[in-house]
């Protein structure tokens, strides 16, 4: 016969079949003896049992390809800890991704994303991101005892002190209603259209003799363009918990602000040096009271 396109010599059928008809017992001994050949070719030939040209074997194995988890590791890390992401959380301005506890810390005292530098929220940076749960499944599949890892170090943690080791969260199935379709409810985080004014608080510092005091935990507040300096006076006494006799300077720009002057009329009339990527920016300073 004819040699295929894979090499191999294909199966006379037919013709060894009309051959058989002809010569007898002997002949059919010999043809047996071919077909046994043929048969023997085309087991040891993957290209003939698979019809490819090159004799390599076509199966879905042969197409999947072994990634190294180095190709993958700049995608699961934080940049914050430079740890693999615990509690994947996204900001969703942006889309940039780091660990819970590394972004909500980050945002104590910055309301930009670490990474490209937006402006997350003017004053609630918190409310702009969102836990990232299949990104966090593909992490712990990535990495191998990654996740066992962070629940022992999780249960120790809460042991050590005593503590109640918190149960993981068990998401609750959304019943399905076959009624009219209700409406969507807004987000649980909404701000009343009265806080109109968002303010920066940069701390310049501290004379000597004006006693011990907290930092400012967050500098980011939204108030309503009605407050006065006096308001935001009281506010930086009570979160700081100052002694009665130091006094608190409140400037903005080159301007000393007095008790009086409302957070609308100051920024209208300094105008646009006073903000800085939408929020009013007052720098306050400690000193020691007068007698």
């Amino acid at each position: 016969g004819a040699p295929s396109c894979s090499g191999s010599r294909s199966v006379p059928f037919e013709f060894e079949r009309s051959r058989s008809e002809s010569s007898g017992d002997e002949d059919d001994d010999e043809d047996d003896e071919e077909e046994e050949m043929e048969e023997e070719e085309l087991e040891g030939d993957p290209g003939a049992r698979f019809g490819t040209d090159d004799g390599e074997v076509d199966s879905d194995d042969d197409r999947e390809r072994m990634i190294n988890l180095a190709e993958l590791t700049p995608y699961i890390l934080c940049s914050i800890c430079k740890g693999y992401f615990i509690d994947a959380t996204t900001i969703t301005e942006c889309l940039h991704t780091f660990c819970k506890s590394c972004i909500v810390r980050h945002f104590y005292y910055s309301n930009r994303c670490p990474k490209c530098n937006i402006v997350v929220h003017q004053t609630q940076p918190l409310y702009n991101i969102r836990l990232d749960r299949q990104l966090q499944d593909i992490v712990y599949k990535l990495v191998v005892n990654l996740e066992e890892r962070e629940k022992k170090q999780m249960h120790d943690f809460y042991k050590e002190r005593g503590l109640e080791v918190p149960k993981p969260a068990v998401p609750q199935p959304v019943p399905v209603s076959r009624g009219r379709p209700r409406k969507v409810l807004g987000s649980v985080f909404r701000i009343p259209p009265e806080l109109d004014i968002s303010i920066l608080l940069e701390f310049i510092g501290a004379n000597e003799g004006t006693g011990n005091f907290k930092p400012l935990e967050k500098k980011f507040v939204r108030v309503s363009g009605e407050a006065t300096i006096g308001h935001v006076e009281k506010f930086l006494r009570r979160k700081m918990d100052l002694d009665p006799t130091c006094q608190v300077d409140i400037i903005c720009g080159d301007h000393l602000l007095e008790h009086y002057q409302t957070l609308r009329e100051i920024r209208q009339a300094i105008g646009e040096s006073a903000v800085q990527d939408g929020l009013l920016v007052l720098h306050y300073g400690l000193v020691v009271s007068p007698l």
